[in-house]
């Protein structure tokens, strides 16, 4: 198996003075508020999973204040509050706005709750998490994203957010159990250390299907005895899941 440093980056331990929020920030507030209208309005015609009736409007709310530009690469700022996918290098992306605030309802946030990313990239669902939940931990697996997404969520105030370089499929065990559990890449297979890693009555949100073929959006509710069920929800598609299990 592949060996990945354990390098923790807290992001309120890094980084001060590295970045701070652009000077101009305000020029994205329009912006912002046109992604929320694009994503309310595609929750009212595509039926949400479970019934569901829209967005949960504190999810909303965070989306509205949260400055997506200042987390991606500055080649991409001006596309930042489209409803699309955005590269970040190292054939990485990061994921529609849409499917961002799918899985963060997905994942019933609570303010007590602590939870578990797989697959940091930008820092942004990370963000979009961090005022709705008690802690974030976020495993990245590129070390050059994940201490990148550190600093910009220590400067941007997301204090309550801690940012490792390791394999996620391997999950974060000593801040266990979580939650809630989201995974931002596709996977083969639901990864066993992540539904050891959750606790009873939890959720986890998680792509699976290979990387050259369709993958399903699914849900893995975990009941207070222990056992688990998944469920598929609509078709994704996310880079793959890497790391050493493979």
């Amino acid at each position: 198996m592949a060996r990945i440093s354990d390098v923790l980056l807290r992001a309120w331990g890094i980084c001060h003075g590295v970045l701070a929020p652009s000077r101009n920030s305000g020029q994205f507030t329009a912006a912002r508020e046109m992604m929320v209208e694009t994503i309310q309005a595609l929750a009212k015609t595509a039926p949400l999973p479970g019934g569901q009736e829209g967005i949960d409007p504190s999810i909303l709310a965070v989306m509205r204040q949260v400055a997506r530009h200042e987390l991606v690469p500055e080649n991409v700022r001006a596309d930042a509050y489209q409803d699309r996918p955005l590269p970040l290098g190292y054939e990485q992306t990061i994921s529609q706005p849409y499917i961002v605030a799918l899985m963060t309802q997905l994942a019933r946030p609570a303010k007590d709750h602590v939870v578990l990313e797989v697959g940091t990239g930008s820092g942004y669902q990370a963000a979009v998490l961090s005022p709705l939940v008690a802690k974030v931990f976020s495993v990245e697996i590129i070390e050059p994203l994940a201490t990148r997404a550190a600093e910009r969520l220590c400067a941007l105030g997301f204090e309550n957010a801690s940012v490792r370089h390791g394999d996620g499929y391997l999950g974060w065990a000593e801040h266990g159990p979580f939650d809630s559990i989201i995974v931002t890449a596709g996977a083969s297979h639901v990864p066993q250390p992540l539904v050891d890693q959750l606790r009873p009555g939890g959720r986890m949100v998680i792509p699976v299907g290979g990387a050259a073929t369709s993958q399903d959006l699914m849900l893995v509710e975990k009941d207070h005895n222990g056992a688990t069920r998944t469920c598929p929800l609509l078709p994704v598609r996310f880079v793959p899941l890497t790391g050493g299990y493979r």
